[in-house]
């Protein structure tokens, strides 16, 4: 049979703990070792509904993107959010491992996933280190030249909806064939799309004076399309591939996956104002 263990194996293999920024808190949560997985469910947090999800789909393992606890706690009581998520899940029997930072920059990870979503191709990091295939963000070119208006549909039509839809800035007409994408918070690295020459960022959270500096200085066209949106398209590769990787255990192809489709942003609703 397949473990809770032999699974943080190959997600350790994929998405190498040691990689993960040293303020981040990625690997197994909760659950036995030992404990027998016969389906597995992936999502972006580890939110109420989410696990709510899991538990209602009979979920051995749940694997998440962003940590429950980033910051460490003393006290697990459920009569507080998290506190509640994690009784449950341990009360249910359910696993939790977390690939954040680590699986950020990873091959199979998700820039590269938002990546691929987008159709880009001849990819390489957007910020580079000593392994080629690894590296923050990614850069690639379209297959046809589109204008920054075409480009955003684009983008809009490949990546899953949410209320708070998708923000562009620069001008409407101007040329993009090479684009920069950073899958989560991205403005740290604007510096960097504009240093590799593209004519587009795609990432999300990008704040005002930053993007409102970057325009202004020329830099290349921005487009936001919200955190979750932007990495959700890790999920069904993550699953994917792990599922590929377990089939060489004993056991392994009678293994369940499952990608969570719960949008997990804060905003609920978005009114043009």
């Amino acid at each position: 049979m397949i473990t809770v263990a032999d699974v943080v194996e190959v997600l350790d293999v994929l998405y190498t703990p040691e990689t993960a920024a040293d303020w981040d808190a990625v690997g197994p949560v909760c659950g036995l070792p030992t404990a027998e997985v016969r389906r597995i469910g992936y999502a972006i947090d580890p939110s109420a509904d989410v696990v709510d999800e899991a538990i209602a789909r009979g979920t051995d393992l749940l694997i998440t993107h962003h940590p429950l606890y980033l910051r460490g706690t003393s006290t697990v009581y459920a009569d507080t959010a998290k506190g509640s998520a994690l009784t449950r899940l341990i009360t249910a029997g359910c696993a939790l491992v977390v690939a954040h930072t680590n699986a950020d920059i990873a091959a199979y990870g998700v820039s590269e996933a938002l990546a691929n979503a987008l159709g880009l191709v001849d990819l390489e990091p957007l910020v580079p280190t000593s392994d080629p295939d690894v590296g923050s963000g990614r850069v690639g070119r379209l297959s046809r030249p589109m204008s920054v208006a075409e480009f955003a549909a684009h983008v809009a039509g490949a990546l899953p909806a949410t209320p708070a839809g998708l923000r562009v800035g620069g001008t409407p007409d101007r040329r993009v064939e090479r684009v920069a994408v950073c899958g989560g918070a991205g403005d740290s690295y604007l510096g960097a799309a504009e240093s590799a020459g593209v004519d587009a960022y795609v990432t999300a959270d990008l704040r005002h004076h930053y993007a409102t500096e970057h325009l202004a200085c020329g830099g290349p066209a921005l487009l936001d399309v919200g955190h979750w949106a932007s990495e959700w398209p890790w999920l069904p590769v993550a699953a994917a591939v792990v599922a590929e990787r377990l089939s060489s255990y004993d056991g392994g192809d009678t293994v369940e996956s499952y990608v969570s489709t719960i949008v997990t942003d804060p905003w609920t609703l978005h009114l043009s104002t």
